[in-house]
């Protein structure tokens, strides 16, 4: 099993696809078993086998939105 933090962390998860391509899921993590790990990111809920999985850690939260200044003149 991977070392995963408890749910509802945010989590960047390293997971090999069936073309054997690694990529990663980057998002709010759902749940964690022995067999599957759920991430809740950009791309929608992603169920991910651990036997895929290459490397999974917490990560901080994403920085704040940028405030758009109106141009000066």
């Amino acid at each position: 099993m991977v070392n995963l933090p408890e749910p509802g962390r945010r989590v960047v998860v390293r997971y090999l696809l069936p073309t054997g391509q690694a990529t990663d899921a980057l998002g709010e993590l759902l749940s964690a078993d022995a067999e599957t790990v759920v991430v809740d990111g950009k791309r929608g809920v992603e169920r991910i086998r651990v036997a895929d999985i290459v490397a999974a850690k917490e990560v901080p939260p994403p920085p704040a939105p940028r405030v758009r200044r109106p141009p000066q003149h």
